[in-house]
């Protein structure tokens, strides 16, 4: 059975190139797996997923390796564990030629020594490169602070006519399902707020 699994690292990208791919490879909808989150870990549901799934003979396709994963010491070890537990294969599209795992069974022990070296390689390449992500994020974040740019949440400013639908709300002339319409708001956010302002003017 072919399957194939996808990853993209934030809401932002798009799964369509890789999607599309792996359909020209004639696999159906049910066996992509795909996941929008980091590589940093093998804690993604699709990805869990698939291994569950997976059974020996299975062909399993990537665009790249690091769509498996970003970390050096995982990518190693669940290669391993598809490959030579699981036994099934895995073919790495963009570097079709060297990650194919059943070029390297038909080799013997020689083709495992292979591949052994070029996953730690690759592997190392693409840990590297997650390194470099996140340094980048930091180096990015504090050039943002000096600029004056605000993270997390705008604070929100209690209005006048809050005061007074809280007061109205509080003596029991209206209702709290009628003082969220007239706020426009939804219940978490009214309470929220009551509770904000209850804090900043000491009432109860």
């Amino acid at each position: 059975m072919k399957l194939a699994y996808i990853r993209i690292s934030t809401k932002e990208q798009s799964i369509e190139r890789q999607l599309i791919k792996m359909k020209k490879l004639g696999i159906e909808d049910r066996f992509i797996f795909i996941d929008k989150l980091s590589g940093k870990d093998f804690d993604r549901p699709q990805y869990r997923a698939m291994k569950f799934v997976i059974r020996e003979g299975d062909l399993i396709y990537l665009d790249a390796l690091d769509r498996l994963g970003r970390n050096y010491d995982g990518i190693i070890q669940e290669w391993k564990k598809i490959t030579r537990e699981i036994g099934a294969d895995i073919v790495v599209l963009e570097n079709e030629t060297l990650f194919d795992s059943r070029k390297f069974k038909s080799m013997g022990d020689l083709g495992r020594l292979m591949e052994d070296q070029f996953l730690s390689l690759l592997s190392y390449v693409a840990d590297q490169e997650r390194q470099k992500m996140k340094q980048r994020q930091v180096e990015g974040i504090a050039v943002a602070l000096q600029n004056g740019v605000k993270f997390g949440r705008p604070q929100v400013k209690l209005s006048d006519e809050f005061g007074r639908i809280y007061t109205i709300w509080k003596l029991g002339e209206t209702t709290a399902v009628e003082a969220m319409r007239r706020l426009g708001v939804k219940k978490n956010t009214f309470y929220r707020r009551v509770q904000m302002y209850e804090e900043k003017f000491g009432t109860k």
